[in-house]
């Protein structure tokens, strides 16, 4: 009888991959950010407020970007997110540790993922052993490659927005960004 001693592989859903609005709005908004950072959760209500403004027009992806040196558990507290969306419940953790930002010590990030929904008995020894490390580390390496510096920045179909992200600055850049897509019809073989 032959035994199989190769490691489990465990896929790892990265948080590019997930996305709060439909694959065909016109407008894709991609957040780096901070789960300990002020300016970050102020940033988070113009988000909401931006999506119920715009339905399906939207489509929102958050990216992390944790500036360890002045927030120390703001990487944990996106390993812990990254957790959370393995059990389908990305958004009611960010949600959470928004709202919780100044409570993400290791214990907390274990209730608010009971908070969240999630049932994974594995949760805090994973998080403990940075299981989610390396998932985080890419988007901060991502964020980096695109010019990241601070949090947040917003990116909106692929371009950097270089305003403060206020509702007003934001909706003005998404409606430039809708009237492009609609000026730009396809152009047909001949």
């Amino acid at each position: 009888m032959a035994v199989n001693n190769k490691p489990k592989v465990i896929e790892i859903i990265s948080p590019k991959d997930i996305w709060q609005g439909p694959a065909s709005a016109p407008v894709k908004l991609v957040e780096f950010g901070d789960y300990e950072s002020d300016a970050c959760a102020k940033a988070h209500e113009v988000v909401k407020k931006l999506l119920h403004a715009y339905g399906d027009q939207v489509r929102f992806n958050f990216r992390h970007f944790p500036l360890t040196q002045i927030h120390q558990r703001a990487h944990k507290a996106a390993e812990a997110s990254v957790g959370a969306a393995q059990a389908g419940k990305f958004w009611e953790m960010h949600d959470i540790l928004f709202h919780n930002r100044k409570h993400l010590g290791s214990a907390s990030l274990k209730e608010h993922s009971r908070d969240a929904g999630v049932s994974d008995k594995h949760f805090l020894n994973r998080l403990i052993d940075s299981f989610y490390g390396w998932t985080v580390r890419a988007d901060l390496m991502d964020g980096l490659a695109l010019g990241v510096r601070d949090v947040p920045t917003f990116f909106i179909n692929d371009q950097l927005f270089t305003g403060k992200p206020t509702f007003d600055a934001l909706s003005k850049a998404i409606d430039e960004a809708l009237k492009g897509k609609r000026k730009a019809p396809v152009k047909q073989r001949a």
